[in-house]
């Protein structure tokens, strides 16, 4: 018998660079390629680097950096790692988001501990050494691991990860590595043109330090010609078949996949990479946006936050939503509803004529009134109602106020005074200082009991969540809570914490202390949202 040991077959590495300007759509460009590579039967994996100093976005302020997306294993990372799960089937952990502040941090603390026996420590190697670690950790078990840089070419932050990637590419070989960079393409209304000599620009910083991007995926709100296609081929040095169009969408990110299916993408980067990967025959997107854009019924939910005015703050809510709505074939309007409008008298008025009420997740003091008053007028008026974290909260306090007639009743973080604190800290938190140590984050279990909503939505007894809160309902007032109407349909069993209630005389009133708007694709919406639309659908036709 022979001895001969089969080669292990290298790993494969896609490095998305930007360039131009920000918030092009690194992340939807990244996430899209890996859902058609998934299609051809390849197994990917998609990682985001940032180059900001905060250690991970648990901390920054959502007008600056949209929602925190939590993670299984607890991580607190970037909303484009929404995109990445949505897209594509793998579960992401902490190595999917890397920043320069735990780089740093990382370094300093291997110095500290001697690490480096006494030597110079610099950002090459050292720094580079502990990005490229990264890399490799992060592709273990997949065919291919797609890599998303974060910022723009030339941003000095982002510096020492591109001389990463260029590092990396040698050393994994021709073959093994390509570089797709992401720029744009603007239309000069003076001229009546589209100007290249932006994307030329980027693409020579990026050759300053010894990257070639085999790929151009240029952004534009007009089609690209073969004029201009053959102009950035000779100027950037890359195929003219390389020279990707990506223009906006009409109505839905999820159109992407088949936007870069159309300019043949994934043919290319199969071809670059030399994978063994058969072409798409029936692309599930297909079905997905057909959904979307021909819907049956449609509904108006209005979703009551305190950053309503900017779109990311709640990406991972509304991208719910419209999964909701393609398993309900309706279209889902969000009406987005300042919490701080409803604490005046006339607020109000803004929900009327809605067919779902949602309060979704948050911290601190600042629109509670407002949500209190939300919750109120879904609970007597039989609205469907849905609320996510603090939402969960937000109608425990509701309920004690007006139900139970228990007066200042509230959350220890908004009152650490109030004479009902029916939202408190766990006894074991409140000597923890640390902003984030007293979290619970990621993934935990909930019991949820037979003969309620969020049975009949899961149809399933166990199931696991993720978390990312600090306050818990606090125990001593459950059994007056249930008493009186308001029943606690979910529990973590192994800390008896309050994980799921609902009302008993009202169509559809369901909060959770969890955030179920990470779990949700648009293939498979997440069976709370499915219920809730559905529920919103039949209170618009009753």
């Amino acid at each position: 018998m022979a001895d001969e040991v089969q080669k292990e077959k290298p790993k494969k590495y896609i490095f998305v660079t930007g360039g131009v300007v920000s918030s092009l759509g690194k992340g939807l460009t990244a996430a899209s390629l890996g859902a058609l590579l998934e299609e051809r039967g390849v197994t990917v994996r998609i990682q985001k680097f940032d180059p900001y100093l905060n250690v991970d976005p648990g901390t920054m302020n959502p007008f600056q950096h949209g929602e925190v997306y939590v993670l299984d294993d607890g991580a607190e990372t970037d909303l484009d790692l929404g995109h990445y799960e949505r897209f594509t089937s793998g579960k992401l952990s902490q190595f999917n988001n890397l920043t320069s502040g735990q780089i740093y941090e990382s370094v300093i603390q291997k110095e500290r501990r001697g690490e480096y026996l006494g030597a110079t420590v610099q950002v090459i190697p050292h720094v580079t050494n502990e990005i490229k670690a990264r890399i490799r950790a992060a592709s273990e078990d997949v065919d291919i691991l797609i890599t998303e840089i974060g910022g723009t070419t030339g941003d000095i932050e982002g510096l020492p990860f591109l001389e990463a990637m260029r590092q990396f590419a040698l050393e994994a070989g021709r073959g093994n590595v390509i570089f797709i960079h992401v720029t744009l393409v603007p239309f000069l209304n003076a001229a009546g043109e589209l100007k290249t000599k932006p994307t030329q620009q980027s693409v020579a910083k990026l050759r300053e330090i010894g990257i070639q991007p085999d790929i151009l995926v240029c952004r534009t709100e007009h089609p690209i010609d073969r004029e201009i296609r053959e102009k950035l081929s000779l100027f950037c040095n890359v195929a003219v078949k390389a020279v990707i169009e990506e223009m906006d969408v009409e109505s839905s990110i999820y159109e992407l996949p088949l936007a870069l299916q159309r300019e043949e993408m994934d043919d290319l980067v199969v071809e670059l990479l030399g994978l063994d990967a058969p072409p798409i025959e029936h692309s599930v997107w297909i079905d997905i946006v057909r959904r979307l854009k021909s819907p049956s019924e449609r509904v108006d939910i209005g979703v009551v936050g305190k950053y309503i005015e900017l779109q990311d703050a709640y990406k991972s809510v509304y991208e719910s939503l419209t999964h909701a709505g393609i398993a309900n074939d309706c279209a889902v309007n969000v009406i987005r509803v300042d919490a701080e409008s409803l604490e005046k008298p006339e607020g109000l008025n803004k929900l009327k004529g809605l067919h779902g009420i949602l309060v979704p997740g948050g911290f601190g003091d600042r629109g509670i009134e407002g949500k209190i008053a939300a919750v109120k007028y879904a609970r007597e008026n039989k609205i469907p109602y849905f609320g996510l974290c603090l939402g969960l909260q937000i109608a425990v306090i509701e309920f004690a106020r007006n139900v139970l007639g228990l007066e200042g009743a509230n959350s220890f973080e908004v009152d650490e005074s109030t004479p009902h604190p029916v939202i408190s800290m766990m006894d074991e938190q409140k000597d923890i200082v640390e902003k984030g140590a007293t979290m619970r984050l990621g993934s935990y279990e909930c019991r949820v009991k037979p003969g309620t909503k969020g049975f009949e939505a899961y149809g399933e007894e166990f199931v696991r969540e993720r978390h990312r809160h600090r306050y818990e309902v606090n125990n001593d007032y459950v059994e007056q809570i249930e008493n009186a109407g308001l029943k606690v349909s979910g529990i973590n069993p192994k800390r008896d914490l309050v994980e799921m209630v609902e009302l008993d005389d009202h169509p559809w009133f369901l909060g959770v202390q969890s955030h179920p708007e990470f779990l949700s694709k648009p293939n498979k919406a997440h069976p709370l949202f499915k219920a809730f639309v559905k529920a919103s659908l039949a209170y618009k036709k009753a």
